[in-house]
């Protein structure tokens, strides 16, 4: 599961105000000027109340919409070092950026059922259609329904229009809450929304556990009786040690690892390791087959980079698509970490420099223009595109009518020998490469020590990778032109292992010239940056993910692999938009561990959250690259 906006040292300032990370407190003016708040418990049908706050535009001679956030972070105010509910306590900023608070809207901000100041009993990801539910539980659509009703009566001054915004869980809550919409729910905007945590999203990618992420978020977010303000500080896990690597390494075996949570940590934690197929558990909880009846114009919103819910997005959109012909549904992808967008300029990540200020185009000129329009019938200057979408490499905004665009081609990489990448087929009988995978020494995901996952690893460089044994490297020659991939990654491998199960990481790696310019490395903006660096030669990455080999044919029905059977395995790596740029190379890197952001594999078919330490042994693997096994990654080329 997601934090709003990233696990890590973003934790504190993250759950305090998610909705406002845009804001430079310094040139803000006081809300109390403007705003007047209140607080309210609002029924529901089944007689649980809600807590809300809602923020009223103190000028009553005009009416305003209603722009809504449901969250699991708290509707309370961090003041003082404390997070506070009452009347008494203003926010900072309320609201998506300064915009908002400028135009006139009455803000609110809900603690959805069973978290902070609501009754009801919380559940992970709400499922929507559940046969038998238990005293308190309910349905986000029809809380959010109830709580529309009870706004349209009992606030004045209000237009009769509602929309409705959140990033990461709020994400999910602002899709669940429009289905069956509302009809005066006229705008949502799900941004980095959960859509699945087994398929791509927070929990599991591939059918691999994503551990660092999971165990700093849910070493955090625990449950707590309710309704209550509690608990007042949150604090991220304390390691004794600057290295995740070295602390996760050491207990090995997830039941190890889980060993050194409290009980209140494991209490959520251990349900996403436990399930470690796609079973009932997960399916329930997948928002998408769900999205109909919508009424409401949506804009859904994602990073190129976000390491925490990168599929969200596109499964959103894409079921909105196809479950709601008609109505206004676009989707909007930048060059961000998770919920970049709403803070800094979006100039640039790590060493990689986007060029322009990405993050306050998108909060001026596309999600502004977009509440405006359909809640306050203000015409935007420029109609907003179906597919909005920054193409990373050469830092262009491109608009489409479709996603994937319909001009993009499906093309291969194929692997050769001596380490060569090309568009041409092996042409050699019985070619392959090998390396040994050793669970007790696996490959990093980044170059340095670090605890928590930082946002930066989705571009950083991968340089220390390329040298280790372990890791198979093939590289395209210098391209002489622009090489553009837009859309879906798709690993196409012929693999044997010396074990009965394995994971395959694969990693799309733009190789920069040997001659570039020095990174900056200044802090500037609020972004995430890092020490000036030499850019000759440096890997960026681009995207990866990883495969867990027994379900490389269902992730409901794990196969164990015969040992040194050469088996195909096919899986979708992520979206792209990027342009490997002339003068660049095109490199792929392919391993069997990506530690400690994915968790470890024995190599012994077995149930993973059972294995014992003696159960993690080394393998030989195999990546072969023949006529009859040609392994590469299929790409989708623009022309």
């Amino acid at each position: 599961m997601a934090l709003a906006f990233g696990p890590g040292p973003m934790l504190a300032a993250t759950l305090a105000s998610s909705e406002s990370a845009a804001d430079a407190p310094a040139a803000r003016r006081n809300l109390r000027e403007t705003y007047t708040k209140y607080e309210y418990r609002i029924p529901m049908r089944d007689g649980v109340k809600l807590f809300t706050t809602v923020y009223v535009p103190k000028d009553g001679a005009r009416s305003y919409p209603f722009l809504m956030q449901r969250t699991p972070y708290s509707a309370g105010v961090q003041a003082e070092g404390e997070l506070r509910y009452g009347v008494d306590w203003m926010p900072g900023s309320i609201g998506p950026s300064p915009e908002f608070e400028d135009a006139g809207y009455i803000f609110v901000k809900q603690d959805v059922r069973g978290r902070y100041m609501s009754e009801g009993k919380w559940q992970e990801m709400t499922p929507h259609a559940q046969a038998k539910r238990a005293a308190g539980e309910g349905i986000e659509s029809q809380d959010m329904h109830d709580t529309v009703a009870w706004l349209l009566k009992n606030v004045p001054n209000n237009n009769g229009k509602v929309g409705i915004y959140g990033i990461s869980y709020p994400g999910f809550y602002t899709a669940a809450s429009i289905i069956d919409s509302h009809p005066a729910i006229r705008a949502a905007s799900p941004q980095a929304p959960i859509a699945d945590l087994y398929l791509g999203d927070d929990s599991y990618h591939g059918g691999a556990f994503m551990l660092a992420a999971n165990f700093d978020f849910y070493a955090a977010f625990t449950e707590a009786p309710n309704p209550t303000p509690l608990p007042k500080s949150w604090a991220g896990f304390e390691y004794g040690t600057t290295s995740a690597y070295d602390f996760f390494l050491e207990r090995l075996s997830l039941s190890n690892i889980a060993a050194s949570m409290s009980e209140q940590q494991r209490a959520l934690f251990l349900p996403n390791v436990e399930h470690d197929t796609y079973d009932a558990y997960w399916k329930a909880r997948a928002i998408a087959p769900h999205l109909k009846n919508v009424k409401a114009a949506v804009l859904a919103v994602g990073g190129w980079f976000d390491a925490e819910d990168p599929q969200g997005p596109f499964t959103t959109y894409g079921a909105i698509e196809k479950q709601n012909p008609g109505i206004v549904n676009s989707l909007v992808m930048g060059p961000w970490v998770h919920g970049g967008w709403a803070r800094g300029e979006g100039a640039r990540l790590g060493h990689v420099n986007f060029d322009s200020k990405t993050s306050e185009y998108f909060r001026k000129e596309l999600q502004f223009p977009f509440f405006e329009q359909h809640l306050k019938g203000v015409k935007p200057a420029a109609a907003l595109a179906e597919v909005t979408a920054f193409e990373t490499g050469s830092n262009v905004w491109r608009r489409y009518s479709a996603w994937p665009p319909v001009q993009a081609k499906a093309r291969t990489l194929y692997f050769g020998a001596d380490g060569k990448l090309g568009w041409t087929q092996p042409a050699v009988a019985g070619a392959f490469d090998e390396y040994v995978a050793d669970p007790r020494k696996p490959v990093p995901y980044i170059g340095y020590p670090a605890t928590g996952v930082p946002q930066e690893y989705m571009v950083s460089d991968q340089r220390f990778a390329a040298t280790r044994p372990d890791v198979l490297v093939y590289q395209s020659a210098v391209l002489e032109d622009d090489v553009t991939i837009a859309g879906p990654v798709v690993p196409k491998l012929f693999v044997s292992t010396s074990g009965t199960d394995a994971d395959w990481v694969v990693k799309l790696i733009d190789v920069y010239p040997a001659a570039y310019p020095k990174a900056p490395g200044e802090h500037k903006g609020g972004d995430i940056a890092a020490p000036g660096v030499e850019m000759g030669g440096f890997q960026q990455l681009v995207r990866g993910n990883p495969l867990r080999g027994k379900f490389r044919n269902s992730y409901e029905k794990p196969e164990p692999f015969t040992p040194n059977k050469v088996e195909a395995l096919s899986y979708e790596l992520g979206q792209v938009n990027h342009t490997f740029r002339r003068g660049h190379r095109i490199m792929v890197q392919v391993q069997s561990s990506w530690f400690p952001l994915v968790d470890l594999n024995p190599q012994t078919f077995i149930h993973i959250p059972k294995a014992k330490p003696e159960d993690f042994v080394k393998a030989t693997q195999r990546v072969y690259r023949a006529p009859a096994t040609p392994s590469g990654l299929q790409v989708m080329v623009l022309p």
